[in-house]
């Protein structure tokens, strides 16, 4: 498996902007278009956020995440963000979360970042059993509660 930057594999952004779009936009209720979701992938770069990483096996992606600057508006001090951790159902439970999880924080550390967030409504327990920290749970302007967890290095 290898982990790359989205940038330099544009024949997969269709495929991220549809798993994301069906995981996180249609899920939560955003009002986001398909079309804004997939003009969104189309312009993410590769060293300054918004980056989006994808995981891959003979160039078949297996999963994303991204890196952006703010995932929860509440909250601005917090940054960066990992977001839109998604891993095909098919690949599920093989590590491919955790390898791109472990690059977003290593990409977080090479801009100098000594701490990266996440914000969570149904995975608390995965990030908690990987080491996680729970900083609090707040609650969004649908007044859904939201956890937000943070992992820090030296």
């Amino acid at each position: 498996m290898k982990i790359d930057v989205l940038r330099n594999h544009p024949n997969i952004i269709t495929e991220v902007s549809t798993m994301i779009y069906e995981e996180f936009v249609l899920k939560t209720g955003s009002k986001m278009s398909y079309e804004e979701v997939v003009q969104h992938f189309s312009t993410v770069h590769d060293h300054t956020f918004p980056v989006t990483l994808v995981a891959l096996e003979k160039e078949c992606c297996l999963g994303t995440v991204s890196i952006v600057e703010n995932d929860l508006a509440c909250r601005p001090a917090y940054r960066p963000w990992l977001a839109s951790l998604y891993t095909k159902p098919e690949y599920r439970g093989m590590g491919v979360g955790q390898r791109l999880t472990a690059e977003t924080i290593e990409m977080a550390k090479k801009v100098g970042f000594k701490e990266i967030y996440l914000r969570t409504e149904e995975a608390s327990d995965y990030y908690r059993k990987r080491g996680w920290t729970w900083v609090e749970t707040v609650s969004d302007e649908k007044h859904e509660k939201i956890d937000v967890f943070k992992q820090t290095w030296d």
